[in-house]
């Protein structure tokens, strides 16, 4: 059996594995879990789930994500630290308020056995109507973006955790949601290299571990394919942020690629224009995708030898931060919730946020 699925990050059903999952997640040395909301009761539940997750691991353990960007955007919220949008914590103008909040986010996921967030928004919010991002954003201006960026990494890093730079090349100018449609961005090229790509630039040199690739059809780089399924887009990725990382794609299971391309199309599509991971919230689409990149490797639609430059990367990655892997304690989880310098960032951004 190869190793193909160590190139799949998908969901998982429930608050506990299905035996049906157990026997996937093993038989195909599956590469990481992503949790949402309907698997989260309490932080010990989640532990328990997770240390479930890495006990069937093949030789280095599950990438075990989450979008967890404070604001609106926590799968988890009882017991965890509700931080404000970002916008708003940008707004008081502290890299260094940032970098503790990332720090303590970091702390919790870590503590219940999270190893990567899908975090920070490197999007700079151009258009005021866009709902999809709005106050995820660090700002209005790159120059604003950027400061913040770095320290939010950073923090992540300090607290345990894997980053995500998220949507590549920019999804603030957009007014579709790509969740339910595709959404045309009419940014020019030289727009996209002085503005759009300057916090993605900084996230590579902060040494993020992940980039996402987000599904917009950017027509001065691809007038006829979405991003996550555009070669240009990829190239002009590695070429502008010099990133050498892990490249993923925004969930495909999003109506913007999913109402155009099959499981199966969409997923050799992406890996051959350059997408290292795939993200699925499904298992059952998950194992579509895996034998698609299957079958194209045997036709010789996939280059083996590309896939295996992406399996290289994921090892890489693995080996670098996840080699010391212990299961977690479940009864010392609490100590990481509720700490006193949560309670204190939390009182300082009721009394200098404006309420709304």
């Amino acid at each position: 059996m190869d190793n193909f699925g160590q190139l799949i990050i998908s969901g998982v059903k429930g608050l506990s594995l299905l035996p049906e999952e157990i026997e996937f997640i093993k038989s195909e040395k599956l590469g990481g879990v992503i949790l949402f909301t309907h698997n989260f009761h309490d932080p010990a539940q989640l532990a328990e789930l997770i240390n479930s997750i890495q006990k069937i691991r093949d030789e280095y353990p599950l990438f075990i994500s989450v979008d967890q960007e404070g604001g609106r955007v926590m799968r988890f919220k009882t017991h965890f630290s509700q931080f404000p949008p970002m916008m708003d914590i940008a707004s008081l103008d502290s890299p260094k308020l940032i970098f503790e909040v990332h720090q303590i986010i970091a702390k919790e996921l870590s503590a219940c056995g999270i190893n990567l967030t899908f975090s920070p928004c490197c999007d700079i919010l151009t258009n005021s109507e866009n709902k999809v991002i709005g106050d995820r954003a660090y700002g209005t201006d790159a120059e604003t973006v950027e400061k913040f960026i770095s320290a939010a990494i950073r923090g992540l890093q300090t607290g345990g955790m894997l980053s995500c730079a998220k949507h590549f090349p920019g999804h603030g100018s957009s007014f579709k949601d790509s969740h339910f449609d595709l959404p045309l961005v009419k940014t020019t090229l030289q727009e996209l290299k002085d503005r759009e790509v300057i916090p993605f630039i900084k996230a590579s040199k902060s040494r993020v571990e992940f980039m996402m690739m987000a599904h917009l059809l950017v027509d001065s780089l691809d007038d006829q394919l979405p991003t996550s399924l555009s070669p240009r887009a990829y190239a002009f990725l590695r070429q502008e942020t010099k990133f050498t990382k892990i490249v993923i794609t925004d969930d495909m299971e999003m109506k913007a690629i999913s109402d155009k391309y099959t499981i199966e199309e969409s997923a050799v599509m992406a890996m051959s224009a350059g997408a290292d991971m795939l993200l699925y919230r499904d298992l059952a689409d998950a194992g579509k995708a895996l034998g698609a990149i299957r079958e194209a490797v045997k036709k010789k639609t996939l280059k083996r030898e590309e896939i295996l430059e992406k399996l290289n990367r994921v090892e890489k990655c693995k080996k670098e931060n996840l080699s010391d892997y212990q299961p977690i304690y479940i009864p010392k989880i609490s100590d990481s919730f509720n700490s006193s310098e949560a309670k204190k960032l939390l009182e300082h951004f009721k009394s200098a946020i404006p309420a709304k």
